[in-house]
């Protein structure tokens, strides 16, 4: 066995022995209020990132399949080649309307996109300054990237000014708008003062904000307006996929020209942009869904509270409830599963050893009595467990 092949048979092993171990589960749908798996299991669905339910809308769907029946179901090419549709630059000019941003550009993922703006706009001397807690996606990109790459605590900002004060060519603040694991959110005004106070380009992962946050759920840009780069994905609230940057002219100019991630790939296809272009509007005029969420999110913090569940400070769709331990948290999302619910087992990597959590997501689409239910017997299993511990 050569030497990879040992590397790659002991971290297996490693994976296992931690508890760590990941699988894919076949299911016939895993959005929306309902999770439905191959073997005929229905589960009410906790763990999916379908905020507004907008990934079976009827509309949403109906917009996809008329432009794949006009369109094609492939994109062609690479942006820059053969692959620009009239309906990604429809997308990208509502996108654009949306967020008061100048220009947008758009990728096949969130991941690309992070990847590719960071990669391309950082060069060897510049500082890369992120909170500790970012998406993979952004920490992964300060390794790749040629600037010196450095951390500030988690929405933490006199640690943020601290690293902003560092030397630099130039220098780039990233934050994610709404943390993906904990919830919770940046303090989005005072970072972009900050920035802007060191020469600092400002950018907001806002993956989670979109559809969930700010003035009628158009995210992180009704906040605050002094956003230098801008991302955000479709597949999340929008119910889609594929992500979004946006800037100025110059900026998206300048990806346009040397972001590789953008230029050697092909493009998402139309009828994807046609099925985001159909979610934004939704999104836009028709307010009643960003207040069903909101809704949902407030009945199910008043009855986690209520029954003095351990949840993490959050007021976004992301509610977590911490269950240090890997066998805790497993057997816990798996009570929740044989009780007829879906939830999110976090467990380290992910997260830090000793703060694993079930990740609980709330959408526009759950009933207040899957909430009322959830909660209940959540709160049922917490109680066997802390009669088993006395």
């Amino acid at each position: 066995m050569n030497k990879l092949s040992q590397r790659i048979t002991a971290g297996l092993q490693h994976q296992r022995q931690q508890g760590r171990w990941r699988q894919q589960v076949a299911r016939t749908s895993g959005h929306g209020r309902l999770l439905s798996h191959s073997n005929g299991t229905t589960l009410i669905n906790f763990a999916s990132n379908d905020y507004l339910g907008l990934a079976n809308d009827a509309i949403v769907r109906q917009a996809f399949v008329k432009a794949a029946d006009q369109y094609g179901v492939g994109s062609g090419g690479s942006a820059l080649i053969t692959g620009y549709h009239q309906l990604h630059q429809h997308l990208c000019e509502q996108l654009a309307d949306i967020t008061g941003m100048q220009r947008v550009m758009l990728f096949g993922s969130g991941f690309a996109a992070n990847q590719g703006v960071i990669t391309a706009l950082m060069k060897s001397g510049d500082l890369l300054i992120q909170d500790k807690l970012n998406h993979a996606s952004l920490i992964d990109a300060g390794l790749h990237c040629r600037a010196d790459s450095v951390r500030y605590r988690h929405n933490d900002l006199t640690s943020a000014e601290q690293q902003l004060q560092r030397q630099a060519e130039a220098k780039l603040l990233v934050t994610e708008s709404v943390f993906s694991m904990d919830g919770d959110q940046a303090p989005l005004n005072e970072l972009a003062q900050r920035s802007q106070r060191h020469e600092a380009m400002f950018m907001v992962d806002d993956a989670h904000g979109l559809g969930v946050i700010g003035d009628q759920g158009l995210g992180a840009t009704s906040i605050e307006p002094n956003i230098d780069v801008y991302m955000a994905t479709f597949g999340k609230a929008l119910g889609v996929g594929g992500a979004m940057i946006a800037g100025d002219k110059d900026i998206i100019e300048y990806l346009t020209q040397f972001c590789r991630h953008y230029v050697y790939t092909t493009a998402m296809p139309p009828a994807m942009a046609a099925a985001a272009s159909a979610a934004l509007n939704r999104l836009t005029n028709e307010p009643e869904l960003v207040a069903t969420l909101k809704h949902r999110i407030g009945l199910f913090k008043k009855l986690a509270q209520q029954a003095n569940l351990p949840l993490l400070p959050s007021n976004t769709a992301i509610q977590p409830v911490l269950l240090p331990g890997n066998d805790t948290v497993v057997s816990t999302a798996e009570y929740m599963r044989q009780r007829g619910f879906a939830v999110g087992a976090i467990r380290a990597p992910t997260v830090k050893a000793g703060q694993e959590r079930l990740r609980l997501t709330i959408s526009a689409s759950h009933t207040e009595r899957d909430i009322e239910n959830c909660v209940a017997t959540l709160n049922e299993e917490m109680g066997r467990m802390q009669e088993h511990i006395e």
